[in-house]
């Protein structure tokens, strides 16, 4: 039996793309070149291994709708309803600014208005599935840019039927404002049903089916809600692959969505790898050959040009220039629809053959150096840090904009950076506490709603030296940085640590293989997200299974002093207070500078102060040597021997049980040997539990 031919092309492909992606890697080149590469190498104007790429580019089309599928699984209608200002306003001004830049270039080299807006066209599109494959793999779609690129790539997606209904127009065959008005109207309700959808149909279909308990049903209803979707937007005239997103965000909203993303997740990758070598393989080496300068010269323009006109969108939308310009590095490329769009307008007399393959060309190129300028974006906003303009700007009040006597009395309160979630978490517990404190957020309208409801939020980039010295990081008792952006926090880091070379910085991290790294660039207690997840996930299992209290929280104490078994300790040893899941670099040789606090004390109560008072219990004591206050541990419920060095600012506390003569500096977050100071042994009785 004959093998089909298309089987003979899959096995070419594929195995081109393993051995230039294992190439690349060596490289610490991103994936997705290396499939575009592989595209161009096995290529009808490559090496010529594919010759027939039709069914090719119909996995790929498939590839991409799960992709944008399963991108959208992970949105909400909520989450999408924080995306309409830079939706609207950023992708308006993104797409608008661009076509009259491309228009004006275009009419100073002698051609038509037609053809100059057509270009416009082309040029202003956006790669939604490169972009966003680059931003979800470095998990930044939540950043400040990230949240900017999404909004103006649904824009572009939904533009593409106005400019396929322009497109006759500006080549003088037909077409009205009339047919353009009606189609836009179609598409936004289309938008607006597809979400409606989600929130009432989906989940009552994916019940039914989810109660027959077989999982090839599941996954084959969730296949078809995909694919139908995608198919009704194409009717209207829109992208499949916006189709696809938008049935994956109505899905996100049922309970379904968490299932539905595993179930998809193994076909996305391979669909999805077809995708970016279907982009390679329309590159033609051919053209760039016959005219090398004028495409490298075009490439050039194109990825310098968008990047200038989208970051200016930015900067007049408010956001602060390292966010622009991240953004404007994110939408530099050209996109996969305008492909599309060059052959409606080369089958209507706008773009002769050769312009349309130099097109083409130049545009697979800028898809090439996309994922390596999404990697490279953090150092290309190195410089962008200077923020003064923009927040007179933005009206929002800046940090460095506080008068100086409140920057003078700002002395031994903590910085927090983002007013997310865990922000505001933090900032309760401080303003509980009575801690001062400052917070640094770069979203101008969180800011301004957040000082509208009276917090002490401040406009600023926590990356900048300037913002962190305003922010009084020198005199600061401790930095705790929450910022999604991975980057942005290595930055912020070495900065801070530079400024204040005694300061505690303490970093949030989504994955505990992140500390290390952290650590080595300065930070004094590393929070890993997946490990502090884990550790509370145990512990709820050990209450579950109504192990004792008492016992359940002594073996989340010997976790995170051992750590995951076989690997070693996570947290470091965790006879220390304070700590939350993370590693401290060791203390330099010679005795804690902060010892000069000791004092010879006497406890001032035979148990935890302030669980005597609530009548509650404790699992360890621990002693304040500067005033004999006594707190239980961070094994105990109240924590209280932490919240006493919070209010009180007392940095040594010794504990007092029975065999240990341990002491712990919060402030250095180290364990200190007492034998530095002159201390004698704590004096008085100390009660303990049945």
């Amino acid at each position: 039996m004959e093998a089909p031919a298309f089987l003979k092309e899959l096995v070419v492909v594929f195995s081109a793309a393993v051995a230039v992606v294992l190439l690349l890697s060596r490289f610490h080149l991103p994936a997705i070149a290396g499939f575009i590469v592989a595209g161009a190498l096995v290529g009808p104007s490559g090496l010529g291994l594919v010759e027939d790429s039709e069914h090719i580019e119909s996995l790929a089309e498939v590839g991409v709708v799960l992709l944008l599928f399963s991108i959208g699984l992970e949105f909400s209608v909520a989450r999408l309803k924080r995306l309409w200002r830079p939706l609207t306003l950023g992708g308006g001004l993104q797409v608008g600014l661009t076509v009259l830049a491309t228009a004006g270039v275009a009419a100073t080299l002698g051609l038509s208005a037609s053809r100059g807006v057509f270009l416009g066209f082309l040029v202003a599109l956006s790669s939604t599935a490169i972009v966003l494959r680059a931003l979800t793999e470095r998990r930044e779609v939540d950043a400040p840019h990230g949240r900017l690129i999404v909004g103006a790539l649904i824009f572009q997606d939904v533009c593409v039927v106005p400019m396929m209904l322009l497109t006759p127009m500006l080549a003088g065959q037909g077409g009205s404002a009339g047919d353009i008005a009606w189609a836009v109207g179609k598409a936004v309700l289309l938008v607006l049903a597809t979400l409606v959808l989600g929130r009432v149909a989906m989940p009552r279909a994916l019940g039914v089916v989810a109660g027959a308990n077989r999982r090839e049903l599941f996954l084959l209803a969730v296949l078809l809600l995909c694919a139908g979707i995608a198919w009704l937007t194409s009717l209207a005239g829109l992208s499949l692959a916006l189709g696809a997103f938008l049935a994956g965000i109505a899905l996100a909203e049922s309970e379904y969505g968490r299932q539905a993303l595993s179930e998809v997740l193994p076909f996305r990758d391979a669909l999805a790898s077809v995708f970016f070598i279907s982009v390679g393989m329309l590159f033609d080496v051919r053209v760039v050959l016959a005219a090398p300068l004028l495409t490298l010269g075009l490439v050039a323009a194109v990825l310098v040009g968008k990047s200038a006109v989208a970051t200016l969108a930015a900067l007049v939308m408010r956001f602060p220039p390292r966010v622009a310009v991240l953004a404007g590095v994110g939408l530099a490329q050209v996109g996969e629809f305008s492909f599309v769009l060059a052959k409606a307008g080369a089958d209507m007399g706008l773009l002769a053959d050769g312009e349309r393959r130099l097109f083409v060309a130049t545009s697979v190129l800028t898809m090439l150096v996309t994922p390596v300028l999404v990697r490279l974006g953090p150092h290309l906003a190195a410089g962008a840090a200077h923020l003064r303009a923009l927040e007179a700007l933005v009206g929002a009040r800046g940090i460095s904009q506080t008068p100086e006597e409140a920057e003078v009395e700002r002395a031994g309160h903590v910085i927090v950076a983002g007013f997310g979630v865990g922000g505001r978490l933090v900032a309760h517990a401080l303003t509980s506490a009575s801690i001062p404190h400052v917070v640094v957020e770069l979203d101008p309208e969180r800011v301004r709603d957040s000082r509208n409801r009276g917090e002490n939020v401040y406009y600023g980039d926590i990356t900048s030296a300037e913002i962190l010295a305003h922010a009084g990081a020198e005199r600061a008792r401790a930095l705790l940085l929450l910022i999604n952006d991975p980057d942005a926090v290595r930055r912020a880091l070495v900065t801070a640590r530079r400024l204040a070379p005694d300061l505690p910085i303490i970093v949030r991290t989504r994955h505990e293989a992140n500390i290390d790294e952290l650590v080595s660039l300065g930070a004094s207690d590393v929070v890993a997200m997946d490990f502090e997840s884990a550790v509370e996930a145990m512990l709820r299992v050990l209450r579950a299974a109504r192990v004792p209290e008492p016992h359940a929280r002594a073996h989340v104490e010997r976790v995170r002093t051992e750590g995951i078994p076989g690997e070693g300790p996570i947290s470091g040893p965790r006879r220390m207070l304070g700590r939350v899941g993370g590693k401290q670099p060791a203390r330099e040789s010679g005795p804690c500078p902060h010892l000069v606090h000791v004092r010879s004390v006497t406890p001032r109560t035979e148990g935890c102060e302030e669980c005597l008072r609530e009548h509650t219990r404790w699992v360890h004591l621990r002693l304040c040597l500067a005033c004999g206050h006594v707190g239980c541990c961070d094994s105990s419920e109240g924590r209280h021997a932490s919240t006493h060095f919070a209010r009180s600012g007392h940095p040594i506390m010794r504990s007092i049980e029975p065999g240990e003569t341990w002491a712990w500096c919060y402030v250095d977050m180290q364990e200190v040997f007492l034998e530095d100071a002159e201390v004698g042994a704590p004096t008085g009785r100390y009660r303990g539990q049945d």
